[in-house]
């Protein structure tokens, strides 16, 4: 009997107890349900007619129509965030949460082969977690049983609070954990909602075991909302063996196949005939026809009698649907490495095992949720089958690698990429900075904070400058602002006035800028603003994790320079074309031995996008092209016909083979037909 901080009785309970679930004064910890607005980082596959539309429907105030969502972020963020929209409105969650094997968050990374060569020279190398990851990890994991409970605890209640009346959870688990997550499962769902223990065969074979069983399954606890919920059951064919003993006779040589099967059920019954004979069925049993349906069968030769007499029913195979599925799933292979729908993901699933969960436990217009979304085989699989679908991870390659499979999609329906940008930021500043003073106040804390990360000396007596480090001047971006081409030409001229205009002046003319985004025309534009200005500017990002106080605490903290992206847009009539130039990630980004295998600057690149239209909006995806295993090669070109003449913004995004983005903004004018004799004839003129 457990008793509250009050010394109250309370109801006579087993339950599972870990340091943690309950406070001080007996009370469970809840999870916390801060929700933040989410930012659209891109719209994919939308065609113009769709944006078009989606914008008509935005700026009336109506609501536009569903898309599908990829979300990337802290779970603990992005679930409370999602809560009031959808709480009580999904109707299937599959999760594949960590299993304790410390590399859930690392990825292989492709070096592809040169451009210019022919054989498959490709290299490959195994990419660490990033700290916001491994801050993730060390979270569940920290202090062992007892953070990996109360983490799936918290993430349980939701789940709970998310599931429509009709709605199923589907828990992905292996041997090191299972037993503890049932307990918990039981908790929060009621044991009278647990529907199946569903044991996955994920490999055929086990490696040598010197001292237990060889491991070659995973569990997956299926549990309901209510008593009654979506069930589709599924049939699988008969084993070749089955057949074999059960379905052994034929038509004729190569006829239908068939079984007999026993005419008679439990229950007294009447005589029948058959045929010139009346007979009595067995005592205590029935015939399990009528006597019309008797007299038909015996015209179709249905019914075949034994030496003593007694009749049976032919069963034929091609009438039998199969076996309904069990709880032992033996049948679904696991991914390997000849695997089609292989992404090199670690810990990839197979289609065909969300195939079977997703038909089972929801409908053709059901909404599927994984939180947990790695390869993302359950977002695939939802699209294929009709479903709705949001998908979410920590990881940033984990987005990457579900983007570039959902795009392998024919006609895969458009959907967008979000996060939660800087709500998350604003609310940890808020958080972290509030004092009594001034909103001047809480500015001049947060600048120090960054300053102190990037071991700069703080400053004051400038709108633009904050600090110095080894004779460069810093400037700490807005925490809910991108650092903007006008920020740059303002930091350049503040720098100049710090320094003086002398020629020994112009040596100290350098400037760090830090920044949480960067507007898209930034990068190339800006240092050639500053080049201008005589000004050696550096843009460095200000990582996520010092969101995370204790990836600070641990000194974990690193500043990394942005990528640099050339990009030759030129246009011809009403035709625009796009070629990458040349693409290169700051050397200190990247291990030595990568940076050796890297012969040509496009052996970065997995993939690019373009928006020919950008609108100050969100990124359109509206071309693109990747590597897969199939294909390795990209293309380096794209072309893009206008419907009207006119200024066009045209922002290229890159996405390098760690799994960031560079994106890149230019302009371009796009001339009709006639604009274009026009000009030709003036020039003729001229």
């Amino acid at each position: 009997m457990r008793r509250n901080g009050r010394n109250q009785k309370t109801k006579t309970m087993t339950e599972l107890i870990w340091d943690g679930k309950y406070d001080k004064d007996g009370r469970k910890v809840a999870p916390v349900r801060l929700a933040l607005p989410f930012q659209n980082v891109e719209t994919v596959n939308e065609s113009v007619q769709e944006r078009q539309k989606s914008l008509d429907l935005f700026s009336s105030g109506r609501d536009s129509e569903w898309r599908n969502r990829l979300i990337w972020g802290d779970k603990k963020y992005v679930l409370p965030s999602l809560l009031p929209e959808f709480a009580g409105k999904v109707n299937l969650i599959y999760i594949d949460p960590p299993f304790d094997t410390g590399a859930d968050f690392s990825f292989t990374a492709i070096i592809p082969d040169h451009p210019e060569t022919e054989e498959n020279d490709s290299a490959s190398f195994v990419k660490e977690p990033s700290v916001i990851e491994q801050k993730a990890y060390r979270d569940t994991w920290g202090r062992g049983l007892d953070s990996y409970l109360q983490w799936f605890y918290e993430s349980i209640v939701l789940f709970h609070d998310f599931l429509a009346e009709d709605g199923s959870l589907y828990v992905h688990l292996d041997w090191h954990i299972g037993h503890y997550a049932k307990a918990v499962l039981d908790d929060v769902f009621g044991s009278g909602n647990f529907r199946s223990e569903i044991i996955w065969q994920k490999i055929r074979s086990s490696k040598a075991q010197s001292e237990s069983f060889g491991n070659v399954h995973d569990v997956i606890f299926f549990y309901s909302k209510r008593e009654r919920a979506v069930f589709n059951p599924e049939r699988v064919p008969h084993s070749e063996a089955y057949l074999q003993s059960h379905y052994r006779y034929h038509e004729g040589s190569a006829g239908r196949r068939y079984r007999l099967d026993n005419f008679t059920q439990a229950g007294q019954g009447p005589a029948r005939k058959f045929g010139d004979k009346l007979l009595e069925p067995p005592p205590g049993k029935h015939w399990i026809w009528s006597q019309e349906r008797i007299d038909e069968g015996l015209k179709k030769g249905l019914i075949v009698f034994s030496k003593d007499g007694m009749p049976s029913v032919k069963r034929y195979l091609d009438e039998v649907e199969g076996n309904f599925v069990e709880d032992i799933w033996a049948d679904i292979a696991p991914i390997n490495s000849m695997s089609k729908e292989r992404v090199d993901y670690p810990t990839q699933k197979p289609e065909a095992l969300l195939e079977r969960i997703i038909k089972t436990s929801s409908n053709e217009g059901s909404l599927v949720l994984d939180c947990f979304g790695g390869s993302g085989t359950t977002a695939a699989v939802a699209e294929k089958l009709s479903r709705r679908w949001i998908a979410c991870d920590l990881g940033r390659f984990a987005i990457h690698t579900t983007r570039k499979r959902l795009l392998s999609i024919p006609n895969v329906k458009p959907f967008v990429v979000q996060n939660l940008g800087k709500y998350e930021r604003q609310t940890w500043q808020s958080a972290e900075f509030t004092t009594p003073e001034d909103q001047r106040e809480k500015e001049l804390r947060y600048r120090r904070f960054i300053l102190d990360l990037y071991k700069a000396d703080p400053f004051t007596g400038y709108s633009w400058l904050h600090g110095v480090k080894n004779g460069r001047m810093v400037h700490v971006g807005s925490v809910d602002a991108p650092v903007t081409l006008a920020d740059i030409k303002s930091i350049a001229a503040e720098v100049w006035r710090s320094v003086g205009k002398g020629k020994e002046s112009a040596s100290k003319a350098a400037v760090d800028v830090l920044g949480w985004d960067f507007a898209l025309e930034v990068n190339e534009v800006a240092k050639q603003i500053a080049a201008e200005s005589k000004v050696d500017v550096s843009f460095k990002i200000i990582p996520r994790e010092v969101l995370e106080k204790k990836a600070v605490e641990q000194g974990d903290i690193r500043f990394f320079e942005l990528a640099s992206l050339s990009v030759d847009v030129k246009s011809s009539g009403m035709e625009a074309s796009a070629k990458l130039k040349d693409f290169v990630i700051p050397p200190q980004d990247v291990p030595a031995d990568v940076q050796k295998a890297i012969t040509h600057w496009s052996q970065w690149i997995d993939y690019w996008a373009i928006d020919w239209d950008y609108k100050n909006d969100t990124f359109h995806n509206q071309w693109q092209s990747f590597r897969t295993r199939k294909d390795p090669k990209i293309a380096l070109e794209a072309t893009h016909n206008y419907e009207t003449p006119g200024e066009y913004q045209v922002v290229v995004k890159v996405i390098d083979i760690l799994g960031n983005d560079t994106t890149k903004l230019v302009k371009v004018q796009v001339a009709g037909a006639q604009n274009k004799k026009q000009k030709a004839q003036a020039a003729s003129r001229g």
